[in-house]
Parts: C-alpha cells; structure tokens; sequence
C-alpha cells in the first residue's frame, strides 16, 4: 500500500469526521445543563476568569438562547468587558441586541446596558437603530397573525363556550406555523405584536393542554425545546397544565392541586424529569428567581 494512498484515505476519515459534527444537530437540553453548571460554579467559587472561560467555550459551540432568568450571553460579555477578556467584539454585541431586542421595551430602561456600547463605539442612537433593524427583519405575517391569537387569547376572560372556539383557533394557528415556518420563537416575532400585542408563547401554549391537539403539542414542542427555540419553562408549563386539568400528578412540579404535598420521592422524581428537558431543579430554580427577583428590584 503507497504512502500517498494511505494519506488520502486519512483524509477522508478526516473530512467524514467533520462532516459528521457539522450535520449533527445541537441539543439545547445539553446547553441549559451546561448554563446551569457555569451559574452554580460561580455562586459557590466566584471564580469570574472560569466561568468567563467556560461560557466562551459553551457559546462557540451553541449560539446563545439567553435564559430569561439568568441572561447568560449578558453575563458573558459584561464579564469579559470587565476582565479585559476577548468576547467577540461588534459581532458578539449586535448578537446580544438579538437577544434583548425582544423585551426592548424594558431593556432600554438598563443605562447600564448602553454604557456598555459606548465602550466600543457605539452611541445610543445606533443601538435604537440596530434595535429598529432587528424589528424590522421579524417576520410580519407571522406578527399579525399572532397578534389576533394573542389577543383572542387574553381578552375572552376564559370562561364560557368562547374559550374552545378561541383555543380551538389558536391550535390551528400554531400546527400551520409550524408545518410553514416553524416554532414562532421571538426572533421571529418579537414579544409584541401590532399595536403593542402583548404575545407571551407561553401563555398561549398553556391554553393547548386543554384542546383536542395536545399530544400532537407535546411531542413537537419538545423537538424545539431540544432545537432552541421553544424555553423548557413554556414547554413544562403545559404539559403540566395538562396534568391538572386531569387530576394526574405533576411531572414537573408546575402545577398541582391544593390537597397534593410533595414527597422526597416526588422531589426526586420531578427534578429528574425537570432536567430531562432542560429545567433546574426545584433547588437551582429558586436561588435563580431569588436573584432575579433581586436583580429587578435593584433597577
């Protein structure tokens, strides 16, 4: 066998190798997990170089999903602007805007936040209009869809024979969306609609654990649960309102009637389904409210 053989065969295996982690979709279970890790390291060590370094590997490898809770890609950056530490630079910025684009109508209130931009060059003009780029690239037929659903959501005071009719809707809404476009997450939609729509998925989503669709619901929204695009929080949220509705015990701890007390067992139980798909446990889920909760009355 000639050498040069045996390097072209080499660089075959090579190539196949690459191809096959390229073509290998990410699993954003994993990444939570991940996120989780870094934020409870950094509670117990305060060691901001490793977490800066373990988010800068995390996020070369999955492009950021921002926690609501815990908005880790902020932290990354701010962390790194602190330390003097490579994040990316304009790049990793305009990333970030994608990001708090959505909740714009708050997160523009964070004077921190453009004292950030003003580091690199950038005033706060050009991050409204980056911002205003942003909105602009949403996709509009989606929006004005969604912004009827959202509001035939929210405005029938669910009760009466409209609410089945309404949700009803919403669930074919949802199955052409996602047969067509996919999950409307809100770097498709943004967070308000026409006319300042407030339109929460979540909400919404949680209105399916009563409709005729739900199964076929729970199984898709897992695949964007797993994709990125849908939260574990909005994704939980149902399929335990679905276990209310019916008087069955909850799988993640979400829901549960006034006469059910948790058990370590259930304790146990839930947290491992809660991990499952991505959610912290009942323990890492309350220091992570506490700190948000701590994080907003600060502001």
């Amino acid at each position: 066998m000639s050498m040069n053989y045996i390097k072209i065969i080499f660089a075959l295996l090579i190539v196949t190798a690459f191809l096959s982690c390229k073509s290998k979709k990410l699993n954003y279970v994993d990444y939570y997990h991940q996120v989780y890790a870094i934020d409870s390291a950094h509670r117990v060590d305060k060691d901001t170089l490793a977490t800066i370094r373990k988010y800068k590997k995390l996020f070369r490898k999955y492009p950021p999903a921002q926690n609501e809770r815990l908005e880790e890609y902020e932290v990354y950056i701010r962390y790194a602007d602190k330390f003097h530490k490579k994040f990316g630079g304009i790049k990793s910025l305009d990333k970030l805007i994608a990001q708090s684009a959505p909740n714009w109508k708050y997160k523009r209130e964070d004077q921190d936040f453009f004292k950030l931009y003003k580091k690199y060059g950038i005033d706060s003009i050009a991050v409204e209009r980056k911002v205003l780029q942003w909105k602009k690239s949403l996709n509009k037929v989606l929006i004005d869809s969604f912004s009827i659903a959202s509001a035939r959501d929210q405005y029938n005071a669910r009760v009466g024979p409209t609410v089945v009719k309404d949700d009803k809707k919403n669930a074919e809404l949802l199955i052409w969306t996602f047969k067509n476009y996919g999950f409307p997450s809100r770097q498709k939609i943004g967070l308000y609609g026409n006319n300042e729509q407030f339109m929460h998925m979540g909400t919404l989503l949680n209105h399916m654990a009563g409709t005729e669709h739900y199964e076929y619901f729970k199984t898709k929204l897992l695949e964007y649960v797993r994709s990125g695009e849908c939260t574990p929080r909005d994704y939980i949220e149902m399929v335990d309102k679905y276990q209310y509705i019916h008087h069955l015990q909850p799988i993640y701890g979400v829901y549960s009637h006034y006469d059910k007390n948790f058990n370590a067992e259930d304790s146990v139980r839930i947290n491992r389904n809660r991990q499952a798909v991505g959610f912290p446990t009942f323990k890492q889920s309350s220091k992570m409210t506490k700190d948000f909760q701590k994080k907003i009355n600060n502001h």
